[in-house]
């Protein structure tokens, strides 16, 4: 997934210059700049929950935000791994599907549209450092490196059929937006914050269009807007799980909202701007949602005030509507106004390890899922027709709990590694 080198605000160490040498008193002194970005208690934390973040001078509220996305991400994923026999619907069906089941499916929505988001505006960031030129070279290597994981590592991951379906989902949608954007960027920022609001507004207008197979343009449109099934050669098929429109329009707002976080920006303003921001479009989408003219699939009132409700909030996420996007990168803004103000605690610190190294992350909780479910499946054997699976949803917030720790150790591991070791040129696309 996505990452990003930092800002170059540090004070550059003079011994290493080659002018005088500090005092024996300021050895052990931090720099400025590493104090204001990750506050005093990151220097007073345990090795454990030091993220290379914190070395390579980045914001820290961007790698925590990217951070808490991915251990979100992970509930959904033991979810469809404990609870593949409880399959859910797009939108949720409000009418049926048990809302402890509802609540736990939707608080993943937040997932895709701040990563996506937060792409963007590493993309920029690594401008501030490299010319346009590197950095639409860099995105357009990493993005197709993803795709390339999503028909192979992580395909594997998700099925053991053979022929594989080639599910092209988050990963495939992020590694094609990058791709994208390796050739926006080049435009005027306002040209392409117009054409990602363009895109994210107007997306849903496109929506009626719908063409079959055997269309000239069918494998191109089920890979832009369709949700569909392309055939293969050799019997194959694929996926197209997250259609990629929306998803160029988010990373390219994401981009365009870059200058926020410019060097020498005043936080207070950015913090401002970020809450009115979140503020606006939580707003939008309640008036949006309550006119019922667009944007998603009409609602009807349910027969309880929670099934009402459970309808209003039920969102078009394949591809993202307007107003499914709207909420979900609202919160986002409000997260990450906050988290710029309280950088540098130990639990900032722990979920910036998480954003530190999320594509490691994503294809380790993967396999470790995979395993444990194979083991199952052997021991105990399919007891939900095909699958197994727990009875309870509350198991699933259980295996969710233990599997935090588990995977925060190797995710620390890899991070110092990739922070350690910037002579070995792959790791910094995972």
């Amino acid at each position: 997934m996505s990452q990003y080198i930092g800002h170059d605000g540090g004070i550059e160490n003079r011994n290493r210059s080659g002018q005088a040498k500090a005092r024996p008193a300021e050895r052990t002194v931090p720099s400025m700049a590493n104090a204001a970005v990750m506050g005093q208690a990151q220097f007073e934390a345990s090795p454990l929950t030091q993220p290379a973040a914190a070395v390579r001078q980045r914001l820290q509220s961007i790698d925590a935000l990217r951070g808490l996305v991915m251990v979100i991400m992970l509930l959904d994923h033991v979810r469809e791994t404990w609870f593949l026999h409880m399959q859910v619907t797009d939108p949720m069906d409000a009418a049926s599907v048990a809302p402890s089941l509802f609540f736990t499916r939707l608080v993943s929505n937040l997932c895709a549209p701040v990563f996506v988001a937060l792409t963007g505006l590493g993309a920029w960031l690594y401008t501030q450092s490299h010319s346009k030129a590197e950095a639409s070279t860099f995105l357009l290597k990493r993005g197709v490196f993803i795709m390339f994981l999503e028909v192979t590592l992580i395909t594997m991951a998700w099925t053991s059929k053979l022929p594989p379906t080639f599910w092209l989902q988050v990963i495939w949608a992020i590694g094609l937006s990058m791709v994208a954007l390796a050739a926006l960027l080049h435009l005027p920022r306002k040209v392409l914050f117009a054409i990602g609001l363009a895109i994210v507004c107007g997306h849903n207008l496109l929506d009626p269009i719908h063409l079959e197979p055997g269309h000239p343009l069918y494998v191109p449109w089920a890979m832009l807007h369709q949700r569909d099934m392309i055939d293969l050669p050799f019997g194959l098929m694929a996926k197209t799980t997250y259609p990629v429109l929306p998803w160029i329009g988010v990373i390219s707002l994401g981009y365009a909202m870059g200058p926020w976080f410019a060097k020498g920006s005043d936080a207070g303003v950015r913090q401002k701007r970020l809450m009115l921001l979140g503020l606006g479009m939580l707003a939008a989408f309640v008036v949006l949602r309550f006119l019922d003219v667009y944007g998603d699939k009409p609602w009807t009132a349910g027969e309880t005030p929670l099934r009402t409700f459970m309808a209003f909030i039920a969102l078009t996420k394949y591809p993202p509507s307007l107003l499914f996007l709207l909420p979900t990168l609202g919160i986002g803004a409000l997260l990450l106004s906050q988290f710029e103000k309280v950088q540098g605690q130990g639990w900032m610190n722990a979920l910036a390890v998480f954003g530190a190294a999320p594509m490691f992350f994503y294809v380790l909780h993967l396999y470790v899922l995979r395993a444990l479910y194979m083991t199952a499946l052997y021991i105990w054997g399919p007891n939900h027709g095909e699958f197994f699976g727990v009875d309870n949803i509350a198991w699933v917030w259980i295996w969710y709990a233990g599997l935090l720790p588990v995977l925060y150790v190797p995710t620390v591991w890899f991070s110092k590694l990739k922070a350690r070791r910037r002579d070995i040129a792959w790791l910094k696309y995972l």
